[in-house]
This record gives C-alpha cells, structure tokens and sequence, in this order.
C-alpha cells in the first residue's frame, strides 16, 4: 500500500485528508507539524507528503528544506492559504514539487497525487528497456546498439510514459497534465507537436511506434 504522510496542524482538515486517502485506497500517516513529520519519517516508508505550510515547531518551508538536504526525494504537495506568487517561488524553491491553495477541492487533490506518484515512479525506476532501445532518466537518454540520442525533457517523459503502458490510451489532457502539470498554462495541443517530434526521431526504430488513436488520443505499440 502507498503511504502518504499528511501533516497538518488543523484537526478537522487532517482527518478530512485522510479519510478522502483512505477512500482511494492510500494508507494516511499523518502528523500535527513539521517536527512530527520528521519524527515519523524516522521510522515509516513514505511515498509522498501533503503538507501545510503555517505551523508551529517546525514550518513546512522548513520541513521539505530539511527533507531536500538531506537527500529525501519523496515527492512534496504544499496545501496552505498563502497564495500569492512570493509564497508559492518559496515553496518552490524549498523543493516542493506541487501546490494547492485552500479552501481545496479534494477530488482534485486526488488527481495531483497520483500524477506526482506516476512521476515520481519514472523518476525511480530509471531505465527502461524495449528490445534493443534503452531509455535512461538520469541522462534523458535513448539508447540502441552504440548510438544515443539524448531529448529535450518533456520528450522522453512522454516517451517513456507511453512505452511504460504499451497499447495503453492516454488522451491528450491526461499527458499534459502529468508531464507538463496541472496549472500549466500550455495549450494541450502542444502534445501533439512532441509526439511529431518523437515519431520523426524514431521513424525507423523496429521496436516500438506511436500510434493516433482517433478522437481519444495516444498510445504506444510495441512491434518486438
């Protein structure tokens, strides 16, 4: 079971997380403050921390500073009131990797938990290998035989998240919004433009090929 640790100073909101966690089959940890989080971190696994910001002890800023220095590379949703840009740069910068302002909307903050986690998966399984192609996170990389070609970001996360689900569909907002983000403010049609790219790059590579699957989107078929 995924173990997500809520920390949250506000009773009523904390329970409301974890209760919608549960719903969704996720197992909530949760904690009052930054300090109980780091506590908590000492002796559970997590896969993923929803944390507010304004709390006593230890503040969220500090929380995901500390975590990031230390090398943890869980993947970070801040819920906080502070909206504006300065607090949301801060969060950023401290190594969040999301954002939500309340009052939430929990069945969004479902959807952002599951893209951070589908993210955070490609990011630690590292390479991927269909036949001869290898696709490698660290370096961004394809590799076959003995040439490399090394993409621009956001073509080899497409990439290999199409490859990572063959002859699944995956419709273009679904791309945009894992890979791109959820407050991108990119039109969704950009992913057709990398996809065009992709195809272009691998026309000739025997082992996969990205099909259009009329009116609903992409999927990648394996030919090996």
């Amino acid at each position: 079971m995924i173990n997500i640790l809520v920390v949250e100073d506000n009773d009523k909101l904390r329970q409301l997380i974890g209760t919608v966690l549960t719903k969704h089959g996720y197992n909530p940890v949760v904690a009052v403050d930054g300090q109980h989080a780091l506590e908590l971190l000492d002796t559970h696994y997590i896969d993923l921390i929803i944390s507010d910001i304004m709390m006593p002890n230890v503040d969220g800023y500090e929380l995901i500073q500390r975590l990031r220095e230390a090398g943890y590379n869980t993947p970070v949703l801040m819920v906080t009131a502070k909206e504006s840009f300065k607090d949301k740069q801060r969060g950023y910068l401290a190594g969040t990797d999301d954002y939500m302002v309340k009052p939430i909307d929990v069945n969004e903050m479902i959807l952002r938990v599951g893209a951070l986690l589908r993210r955070a998966q490609i990011a630690n399984e590292r390479r991927l290998v269909i036949g001869e192609v290898i696709l490698d996170s660290d370096s961004i990389t394809v590799y076959r035989g003995e040439k490399s070609l090394l993409l621009p970001q956001k073509e080899f996360y497409l990439l290999y998240k199409l490859l990572s689900y063959p002859n699944k569909i995956f419709t273009r907002q679904q791309l945009m919004d894992e890979i791109w983000g959820m407050d991108s403010e990119t039109d969704a049609r950009t992913v057709d433009v990398h996809i065009n790219r992709l195809r272009e790059r691998f026309k000739d590579c025997p082992e996969f090929e990205i099909v259009t699957v009329r009116g609903l989107g992409y999927k990648a078929v394996k030919r090996c």
